[in-house]
């Protein structure tokens, strides 16, 4: 399981470089969107994927007496999923915006006049 973790791993980084690299806005956000999913199941993979109790402990019990599932990474992950989801939010509010004043996705042309003379 953690081999085809690794290798989903390694296509969503490879492709949200490759989506980074266009001109386009869409495939910029696109590639964004691709590394911090990546960057979830890097975290995942890195906690280790443990089947197991919840960590609670009886009140007779001083330490843990089974395997328990450790729920830092996952509230890491959970943390994560809602920051970017407001992050790709903005990120198409503003890009219909600089889509509506520009009526280009082009990189290109969000130069200033000031900019093209140089």
């Amino acid at each position: 399981m953690e081999l085809l973790l690794i290798l989903v791993l390694g296509l969503l980084y490879a492709g949200g470089i490759y989506m980074i690299l266009r001109r386009s806005l869409v495939k910029l956000l696109l590639g964004i969107i691709l590394l911090g999913n990546a960057t979830n199941i890097l975290i995942f993979v890195l906690g280790s994927l443990t089947k197991g109790k919840p960590p609670v402990i009886d009140a007779d019990f001083k330490i843990f007496q089974d395997v328990y599932a450790d729920p830092i990474p996952q509230a890491l992950i959970l943390t994560a999923i809602v920051i970017s989801f407001a992050l790709t939010a903005f990120a198409i509010v503003l890009l219909k915006r600089v889509y509506a004043l520009v009526n280009s996705d082009d990189l290109d042309d969000l130069n200033t006049p000031e900019e093209e003379d140089i």
